[in-house]
């Protein structure tokens, strides 16, 4: 299976390395570790594995008055043939295809609504990423000018399908989106007109997204959004931290949010209770050994009788 079209790296460009660090690995577990194929890159290590990469904003990016913020890497197998491919749908092209350290070749772009994203291709790097754990991105969230636009954009360059829309009423349509051969959403897409937007944004998974916001809140994040249930059971929140970059996080049902010991603790309980009971039928017995007196003096009754007559 190719990596075409799936989510492969997570990149957060801020103003503060170190506190950066200290917020997300409060909030979302997250540490970090010095690249292996570059001393100067710091990856963000998970509890699965490798999430992404976190670099300081250069001072170029501040004077064009870029702001911090994160950057999804999406998957490719010809990262040359695909930044032609978004020139030609509309696309823009903020620095062209370039080789790194570990062997992959990545550029950096923009859909026609203005959204900054990045793509990587390596021939070494085949097959869809795995699942998404806890520290990872489980979910990505495109907020755009032009849904039916963008959707065909990025059909176009990764064979995105449609997976549904969800009327959410006065706020427009929600569209969710698969990688391609998939049956299952990975994404979502709306259309926003108030600021912060357009953008990507990454939602980080966590066990439970209540505690996780309130470290967050606590940490000096400004929530601007949650924490709230969505159709699912899972809970997401939205906000800002302490360096002004927007931040996401998810948490899902299951094994994250509802830990197996308590389960297992009821059944324990209810086969002890089982066994008790049984002894209960056993000491009942003894009640019928009783009767069996009476019933011989009745026998002894009946033949004194007999013998009168």
């Amino acid at each position: 299976m190719s990596m075409r079209g799936w989510f492969v790296w997570e990149e957060l460009m801020t103003t503060d390395v170190a506190a950066a660090a200290a917020f997300y690995g409060k909030v979302a577990g997250l540490t970090t570790v010095k690249a292996p194929f570059d001393p100067n890159y710091t990856m963000w290590k998970a509890g699965a594995g490798t999430m992404g990469g976190l670099v300081a904003m250069p001072a170029e990016a501040r004077a064009m008055g870029a702001a911090p913020s994160w950057l999804s890497y999406i998957g490719t197998d010809d990262a040359d043939a695909t930044v032609r491919a978004a020139e030609a749908l509309g696309g823009r092209v903020l620095r062209g295809p370039f080789d790194i350290a570990d062997g992959g070749r990545i550029a950096i772009l923009q859909d026609p609504q203005g959204v900054t994203f990045a793509i990587y291709a390596n021939a070494k790097a085949a097959g869809a990423p795995p699942a998404p754990q806890l520290g990872h991105a489980s979910w990505h969230e495109l907020v755009t000018t032009d849904i039916v636009s963008a959707m065909h954009f990025y059909r176009q360059l990764f064979g995105w399908s449609l997976m549904t829309d969800m009327d959410m009423g006065p706020q427009g349509v929600y569209r969710m989106f698969g990688p391609e051969g998939s049956t299952s959403a990975f994404g979502g897409m709306y259309v926003r007109s108030t600021q912060p937007g357009p953008m990507w944004l990454p939602y980080i998974r966590v066990a439970d997204v209540r505690p996780a916001t309130k470290k967050a809140a606590s940490a000096g994040a400004d929530i601007i959004y949650g924490p709230v249930q969505v159709p699912g059971g899972g809970w997401i929140s939205m906000g800002f931290d302490p360096q002004g970059v927007m931040f996401a996080l998810h948490s899902v049902p299951g094994k994250a949010t509802a830990p197996k010991p308590a389960p297992k603790a009821k059944a324990k309980a209810g086969v002890k209770r089982a066994k008790t009971a049984q002894p209960a039928k056993k000491k009942a017995a003894p009640k019928k050994k009783k009767s069996a007196p009476k019933k011989k003096a009745a026998k002894k009754a009946k033949r004194k009788a007999g013998g009168k007559k």
